[in-house]
């Protein structure tokens, strides 16, 4: 099983509405499908990300992490620059690793910044799985995932 973190679409609340239920959703059932458009909610997972840790830039533009690539060009080229020669290679595999251990926090703090936080935890085998419980634990959530009440 793996975590994931849900987040909402940005102005839409968190809390549970009134009577609704708390108990424990089990993480079986048929994946749902995905909706056609709209941002709706957001799942990363957590831990290493082996994409980021192999092609750290891309992967930083391809998950919209403006801030960050920027970042993580401004620091390759000082490590560049301020390394010598025989260290260079160690000094970007470090930065390398770095990205791959903290992709998903970074995905997390530039949601949270889009006013996108935090507004769950579900442990689930993959994203569909993730999606699924999360949507059965909170029905009110299917709202944002497909525009409509499920």
């Amino acid at each position: 099983m793996r975590g994931w973190t849900v987040h909402l679409p940005a102005g839409m609340a968190a809390t549970a509405p009134p009577g609704a239920p708390r108990a424990s959703v089990p993480a079986t059932g048929a994946p749902l499908p995905r909706p056609a458009s709209g941002p709706g909610l957001a799942l990363v997972p957590e831990g290493f990300s082996l994409a980021a840790f192999l092609f750290g830039p891309l992967w930083l533009l391809r998950h919209g992490q403006w801030l960050a690539l920027v970042l993580w060009l401004a620091l390759s080229v000082l490590l560049a620059l301020l390394l010598p020669e025989a260290l260079r290679g160690l000094g970007l595999g470090l930065l390398a690793l770095l990205t791959g251990l903290e992709a998903q926090d970074i995905r997390r703090w530039t949601l949270a910044r889009q006013g996108r936080p935090v507004a769950g935890v579900v442990l689930a085998r993959d994203a569909d799985a993730a999606l699924a419980r999360a949507l059965q634990g909170r029905p009110d959530w299917a709202m944002a995932e497909w525009g409509k009440a499920a």
